[in-house]
């Protein structure tokens, strides 16, 4: 019987792996749950576990706040004594925080087989700790459960073998979806609010925001201006400190249209987003559950990781620039149609199936002996890659098996480059492929 061990560490992860916990438990598959706590609070606590109706952790590291460096190097001491004792034949770390790079890392280091869910998403941006943690749990993969074919394209750009790469959706639909019924059962926090009328939520904690007294003056000076709708804002404890350090929070808190609460608990948050005719964020997780609740989303960046949502039409960046803000606001608010485009937006991270698309990919690979890690017993020769224009009617998977040495790397149509599905039909199609020589 398999054996996995999942690695938390923050909300966001729990949140978006609470439907994959739920899958392993009905199922009845054997799961450790290791909570390193790099977040810990009252929202962290068990009883955060209980609200969202999931088992509690079997381990609490509890590492608490600290600088990068000691917060993962306590990670991967705690973890390592995990897993040397618990043997998992697989461990699931989700998305790009420290708890993730410090489980994927332990994990490859002992030869364990590591599942990264939400893998593939880059940025480029090597300022943001999560681009480091995300690119390098990458590296220690095993198995890449992608959101998207965008992300799964990232990885295969990296040099990631496509037979590894499973675009699975992302669970961040499965648990809204779930969660939103939760918390419709036990929330009140619009009659706690008291607040009538059109409602825009906004959350803002990133460095290069909060930190910078201009950008930070910028969008707060494009708040105090939004005053047809009520501004909900539950300030994360950074960013209240540098509105106070900069005297910006007095004009926030006077204001008639905005409404300052202190952080909220998760089922409240999930309930007030569905709730919200506008969401405004810096954060990335926020942007997926915006067009997943039909909420149109601007986001408070200058790039995102989460480029499908802004393809798909339910995104905009407006970065921190006041003018920019605004223009969009009123662009959006104006014109009905584009507002209902903005709402209607398909969905690209997938129909709330991902945790069982992941867990039905883990047990065939699991059945299949893929997590075995073994040092290589005989000599093996370079890695030949080579492009070849097909002209033939084939399947990627038929290409394949009349070219057992081959593996289809990429295939290249009208410009783009394609994720090599099994069924995807390579007549006048370029493809890169490789070869053992």
């Amino acid at each position: 019987m398999i054996k996995i061990a999942t690695v938390i560490g923050t909300r966001p992860e729990i949140i978006k792996m609470a439907p994959i916990l739920d899958q392993l438990e009905k199922k009845g598959i054997n799961n450790i749950l290791i909570h390193t706590g790099q977040h810990y609070d009252h929202e962290m606590s068990q009883q955060f576990f209980l609200d969202l109706e999931i088992k509690k952790p079997d381990y609490n590291i509890g590492v608490g706040s600290n600088s990068h460096g000691k917060q993962t190097a306590d990670m991967i001491k705690s973890i390592e004594e995990v897993l040397i004792a618990e043997k998992p034949d697989l461990i699931m770390v989700q998305g790009d925080t420290n708890a993730v790079l410090a489980g994927a890392l332990t994990a490859s280091k002992l030869h364990m087989a590591v599942g990264h869910v939400e893998a593939g998403l880059r940025s480029y941006d090597k300022t943001m700790p999560e681009e480091i943690n995300r690119q390098i749990a990458d590296i220690c993969s095993t198995m890449f459960f992608v959101p998207t074919e965008e992300s799964a394209v990232n990885l295969l750009i990296e040099n990631i073998n496509p037979h590894e790469i499973f675009i699975t959706g992302n669970t961040v639909v499965d648990a809204c979806i779930r969660h939103l019924k939760i918390a419709e059962r036990e929330s009140n926090i619009l009659t706690e609010l008291k607040v009538t009328g059109d409602i825009v939520t906004l959350t803002m904690h990133r460095a290069e925001n909060v930190d910078n007294p201009e950008r930070l003056r910028n969008i707060v000076e494009a708040l105090l201006e939004l005053d047809d709708l009520t501004v909900i804002f539950p300030v994360h404890p950074r960013t209240l400190k540098t509105l106070k350090k900069f005297g910006f929070y007095n004009k926030l808190e006077s204001a008639p249209n905005i409404k300052l609460t202190k952080p909220i608990g998760y089922l409240d948050f999930i309930l007030l987003l569905s709730k919200s005719k506008f969401v405004m964020t810096d954060s990335g997780g926020l942007q997926e559950e915006a067009i997943t609740l039909n909420v149109p989303c601007m986001t408070l960046r200058y790039n995102t990781e989460r480029p499908e949502t802004v393809t798909a039409g339910g995104n905009i960046l407006v970065g921190a620039e006041k003018e920019k803000i605004l223009d969009v606001y009123k662009q959006i608010s104006g014109d009905p149609r584009l507002y209902k485009k903005m709402k209607n937006a398909k969905n690209p991270y997938g129909d709330g199936k991902s945790s069982e698309n992941i867990l039905k990919a883990v047990l065939t690979a699991y059945n299949a002996g893929k997590f075995d890690i073994n040092a290589p017993e005989e000599m093996e020769g370079h890695v030949v890659r080579e492009l070849l224009t097909i002209n033939e009617d084939v399947t990627v998977s038929k290409y394949e098996q009349m070219n057992p040495a081959y593996t289809v790397n990429m295939v290249f149509q009208d410009n783009e480059i394609k994720f090599p599905h099994p069924d995807l039909n390579l007549k006048n199609k370029m493809i890169m492929f490789q070869i053992q020589d």
